[in-house]
């Protein structure tokens, strides 16, 4: 969840990792002559560092004139071996809405480089994300991205089919590192467990409800706070970071950024009630998809609970690790102080205790 990622919180490991990939892009963008890319032909770039993310490492290719994006994949959350190939055919079906990066090459031959490489316009931001001043324009960027219908023969995307049900599989595992811990609370780690057999009750009334009212778009899936490039003298809001993308229910995207988990993740953000109800109902009067306006506020609410559990069981699994001495991964000291206020079984039953007391989900 956390893309600013070091090793034992020490930042100088992520710039020593662009910093030891730096000669092979540099050697890279030298030698190779972007032949089907006007853009790049016959221009000279210097290479310079930006940021590391979990599976990617980013630089800015620029001049006095134009400034771009290269990206390098190390790796991949959805198991794909051609994972830059994907991420930069979403990129290119999204292109029309004007809010995600232009995408102008990709190399999944790894033929130069031994993994596979994409350049992309250079979006640049001059201020953070608000949610409480940026929340309207997000609306209506949503409603512009799952406004684009990818033409069937690109259907290349991951579907999300039985969405429920694959997200308890995969928290489960998660969530149980924490119940099988002896450093775990004892009435959190009970509590949790009434949680986990809820969701195991309630997976499939949820899956039989998005079955039952099929609505499709290209999701992102994970719109934090970060993925969002804001640029207040140019008035624009983009979305970044879609190599998790998928083809699914936009209820997804709208439900993980009105979730507390998101909103609180960098900042004590929380959108109240009535602020979560507003865009809401300001994305649906913005959207072009029919019956999408009348079953959004339905959809996001069948949808949040299983979005609160992605969350929790992943803080839960990580709040353990990060204690274990024998555990090589990566550490944050932000994101420890964030998993400890996660950990607090006050704001884990705000979360859950309205849909355990409902019983069904209906």
């Amino acid at each position: 969840m956390d893309n600013s990622v070091t090793r034992k919180g020490s930042k100088q490991d992520a710039l020593d990792l662009l910093e030891v990939h730096l000669d092979e892009v540099r050697g890279y963008v030298g030698q190779h002559t972007f032949v089907p890319v006007p853009e790049l032909q016959g221009q000279r770039f210097p290479v310079v560092p930006l940021a590391k993310g979990e599976y990617h490492l980013n630089y800015t290719l620029s001049n006095k004139e134009v400034a771009y994006l290269f990206r390098m994949n190390m790796g991949s959350q959805m198991g794909l071996e051609d994972q830059i190939t994907y991420e930069f055919k979403v990129l290119a079906l999204l292109k029309e809405s004007g809010r995600t990066p232009q995408p102008l090459f990709y190399d999944d031959s790894k033929e130069i480089l031994p993994r596979g490489v994409g350049i992309m316009a250079f979006l640049p931001g001059d201020d953070g994300f608000d949610y409480r001043i940026d929340t309207g324009e997000a609306a209506r960027l949503f409603a512009e991205i799952h406004a684009v219908e990818p033409p069937e023969q690109a259907l290349h995307l991951v579907k999300e089919e039985a969405a429920a049900t694959l997200l308890v599989g995969e928290c489960f595992p998660m969530l149980d590192v924490y119940l099988s811990s002896e450093k775990a609370d004892p009435t959190l780690g009970s509590y949790l467990s009434e949680v986990r057999c809820w969701m195991e009750e309630n997976k499939g009334i949820c899956d039989r409800y998005f079955s039952q009212y099929p609505m499709h778009a290209i999701v992102n899936t994970e719109v934090n706070a970060t993925n969002f490039i804001v640029n207040r003298r140019a008035k624009t809001l983009h979305l970044v970071d879609w190599e998790m993308a998928k083809y699914g229910d936009p209820s997804q995207d709208l439900s993980h950024f009105c979730s507390p988990l998101t909103t609180m993740w960098k900042k004590p953000v929380r959108l109240t009630s009535a602020e979560k109800r507003d865009f809401i109902q300001s994305y649906a009067e913005k959207s072009v998809k029919p019956g999408l306006v009348e079953t959004i506020e339905e959809r996001v609410r069948f949808r949040d609970p299983f979005v609160y559990l992605r969350g929790i069981s992943w803080s839960a699994m990580a709040w353990i690790r990060y204690q274990d001495p024998n555990w090589d991964g990566v550490t944050n000291a932000s994101t420890w102080d964030t998993l400890t206020r996660y950990m607090d079984i006050s704001l884990v039953r705000e979360l859950f205790d309205p849909y355990l007391a409902m019983g069904d989900l209906r």
